[in-house]
């Protein structure tokens, strides 16, 4: 019995100390991809960080990945399989055989354990203020008194429970015995037994108020230093909420007065051009490195010879010419530059209406998406009745003005001498307008037949726009700009979208023209496909892929991009579009590179040579290049963006109540201006009236009309501020005839049909 009594814990004890970490080598195969499946990499466990490399020695210069114990999580999977996930990603290994996969899962285990223990005491949060040393072993000592504390407690209730077993052993066979003659010996046992019973529930009691005691102690210090950080971090949360809103207002303010802005140059007195690698950027930090040390890099477009191949390195070497060249020699011109002395619209700076800023938030409405998608697939979208849960408050003709986001883009080109710098900047608008689709996963209304919509930015940007939904089966809109400064834009799109069950496809048919007023240029380029996935399963995204090819057809130049489809397996940036502007003879003299989410650059071309064969035995033209100069960047999106159906600044402002407008303006759209305010249920019933209308007016002047074939235009219907005719390539186009403006000046809408 004193043996028993001195193997229990003792309130002198030492405390536990923290356990060592101890370092563990050791190849397991790591999953990549599809292609390559398992590979075998060399993985080494220490200080509660699993590094693993391609080759041990790679330990020296090239981590290929670091995973965190602390904050993972090990789950032990079948034949040797074991699976980490740490911040949101996770990691499949397999190690040779079960043994092995054994000794790595209790290493990894004791070292997460180590790791958690190991979070109390250290500065995870990367601060430069190092904690004070009294606090760090003060804290570490109460660690380890918790710990042994802890560890007396674990060896009371093994103890409790073996005595109490025991005790209840004894107090069977004392039944079992009653009036024998050795029941004294029983009863003598019975009683040593009870009472180491009670002696380690007294220590288990005392150990228990002993590590109260001890975490009361420590829990108000701590509560205070949890109280401080707290306020630290919403001070800091505070500081930068107000530098964003003020960066915001820098942003809104450039937009709004575009005439103080300034092109930034760097270093106009270069010495050297260099050798620019057209759509190759930096592999992706972390374990996307794992994979593109063995990368072979390709021509952004493999049917044009125009392209830069770079070594396997990635990095962009360069090459010193013999003579000294100045960015504005041989890069972009002076007048690339916004004039500073341009003072158009400056005389009305003071008479600018405030826009509105935000719109009310979206709703949070439930909808089973597949009982409605499932009868849809392979049908034409537009034909089929949908509620407003799928829409975004804008419609198709307001989307197209949103066109306009980067018109100073067009300004600017209207300032160009030279063809091929405007080429370039009527590039980057084309790639400018795909900017805010983005997050734009959500489907505008599709306008009625005759619906209008008109933006008068005269004041702020020089330009006026009108459009029309002139067919409505296959629909079809025609869109006309004007703009005081120097170009006049027009296109007629029609949309072709199919549902194919995973994703959606929307296809715009038809040309976007361009005119600049000074030189006569004419520019002509179509859109590209824009690809909705995950429409039953996941979270939705929106892809553009195909290629543009914008034609000037005053002087020939041309410019093709091309539009990379994301894909699971490329080695290529996300959203990435490239593409080279040539002369008439094919000369190639700018190279285009960027992402259409983000930011479009040029590199204008100094030389050239053949370079090795590239796929399909093509051979490969390296150009060399000045450093490339930024054309367009996108605006950062307005505060609170995500619950306004991410909206940019300028979509924002689209469906604002504007006065004198003609009553079929989209703005009047009942549906639509109650589902921007959040009333959803009374949106879809006026939604189904105002279809229900359209196609009893469709079914009446179809009867006025036998003589059409059924599929044709709206039977018979004509436009009223656009008409039928046929451009210069022969195709029958919406141009704008006129009066709109001058209708809105009078007032007189007398001509406009009652749609709403």
């Amino acid at each position: 019995m004193n043996e028993l009594v001195k193997s229990l814990p003792s309130p002198t004890l030492p405390g536990l100390h923290l356990p060592s970490v101890d370092t563990h080598k050791g190849w397991l195969f790591k999953w990549t991809n599809y292609l390559k499946g398992y590979q075998r990499r060399w993985f080494v466990l220490s200080n509660g960080l699993l590094s693993y490399y391609r080759t041990q020695a790679e330990m020296a210069h090239t981590c290929r990945g670091t995973i965190p114990l602390a904050t993972a999580h090990i789950e032990v999977g079948d034949t040797c399989h074991l699976v980490l996930t740490s911040g949101g990603r996770s990691y499949h290994l397999k190690a040779t055989s079960e043994g092995e996969c054994q000794k790595w899962v209790s290493a990894l285990q004791q070292a997460k354990a180590n790791a958690t223990l190991l979070m109390h005491h250290s500065d995870d949060s990367g601060d430069e203020v190092p904690v004070p040393q009294e606090d760090r072993t003060l804290t570490q000592g109460v660690l380890k008194t918790l710990a042994s504390k802890l560890d007396d407690l674990s060896t009371c209730n093994e103890l409790i429970g073996k005595h109490g077993a025991a005790l209840q052993r004894s107090l069977s066979e004392l039944e079992d015995l009653r009036g024998s003659t050795d029941s004294t010996d029983k009863v003598k046992a019975v009683n040593e037994r009870a009472t180491l019973f009670r002696i380690t529930s007294n220590a288990m009691i005392n150990a228990c108020r002993d590590f109260v005691d001890v975490a009361e102690s420590h829990s108000r210090r701590w509560q205070k230093a949890l109280q401080h950080e707290r306020e630290q971090r919403h001070h800091l949360e505070e500081t930068i909420e107000q530098l964003a809103k003020q960066h915001n207002s820098l942003e809104r303010a450039w937009r709004e007065n575009p005439t103080s802005y300034t092109e930034d140059v760097q270093d106009s007195q270069l010495t050297c051009p260099v050798l620019a690698a057209v759509g190759v950027e930096r592999s992706q930090e972390g374990d996307a490195s794992d994979e593109n040390d063995e990368a072979e890099f390709f021509d952004a477009m493999e049917d044009s010879p125009a392209f830069i191949t770079v070594t396997a390195t990635g990095n962009i070497e360069h090459k010193r010419s013999g003579s000294n060249q100045s960015m504005m020699s041989g890069g972009m011109p002076n007048d690339w530059t916004h004039n500073e002395n341009d003072t158009s619209g400056a005389n009305h700076m003071q008479l600018r209406r405030t826009r509105r800023s935000r719109i009310p938030d979206k709703p949070n409405y439930s909808l089973n998406l597949w009982s409605i998608m499932k009868n849809c697939i392979g049908k034409d979208l537009s034909k089929i009745p949908m509620p407003v849960n799928f829409n975004e408050p804008l419609s198709m003709l307001q989307r197209l003005t949103e066109d306009l986001e980067y018109s100073e883009l067009l300004d600017r080109a209207a300032r160009c001498d030279s063809s091929l710098e405007q080429m370039c900047l009527v590039a980057a608008f084309s790639v400018s307008s795909y900017s805010t689709t983005v997050h734009r996963t959500a489907k505008p209304f599709n306008p009625l037949l005759g619906e209008t919509y008109e933006l008068d930015r005269l004041d702020e940007y020089g330009y006026r726009s009108i459009c029309e939904q002139v067919s409505h089966h296959p629909p079809a809109a025609a869109h006309h700009v004007t703009s005081q400064r120097g170009w006049t834009l027009w296109q007629h799109i029609t949309i072709d979208s199919k549902f194919r069950g995973k994703y959606i496809s929307v296809v715009p048919l038809g040309n976007i023209h361009l005119q600049f007023h000074s030189s006569g240029n004419h520019y002509v380029w179509s859109k590209v496909t824009s690809t909705v996935h995950n429409i039953i399963v996941g979270k939705l995204w929106i892809d553009q892929s195909g290629d543009i090819d914008i034609v000037n057809t005053t002087t020939k130049d041309t410019c093709r991009l091309k539009f990379s489809p994301y894909s699971y397996f490329s080695r290529e940036v996300p959203r990435k579009v490239t593409g080279v502007v040539e002369d008439r003879e094919g000369t190639a003299h700018y190279i285009l590179s960027g992402t259409w989410d983000d930011k479009m650059e040029s590199a204008k071309i100094v030389d050239s040579s053949q370079g090795c064969g590239g796929s399909e035995g093509k051979q490969k033209t390296v150009y060399q290049t000045l450093p490339p100069k930024l054309l367009w960047k996108k605006y950062p999106l307005p505060e609170n963006a995500e619950n306004m159906h991410f909206f940019s600044s300028l979509a924002l402002t689209l469906n604002e109540p504007e006065e004198g407008v003609a009553p079929t303006d989209s703005r009047l759209r009942p549906d639509q201006r109650l589902m921007e305010a959040g009333l959803w249920d009374e949106a879809n019933s006026q939604k189904q009236r105002l279809e229900e209308r359209q196609r009893l007016e469709r079914k009446r002047r179809a009867q006025a009309n036998q003589a059409l074939e059924e599929g044709q235009d709206i039977e018979g219907y004509q436009p009223l501020w656009f008409e039928k005719r046929t451009d210069e390539t022969g195709d029958n186009i919406f141009i704008y005839k006129g009066g709109y403006w001058e209708a809105k000046e009078r007032q007189d809408w007398s001509q406009c049909p009652q749609i709403f």
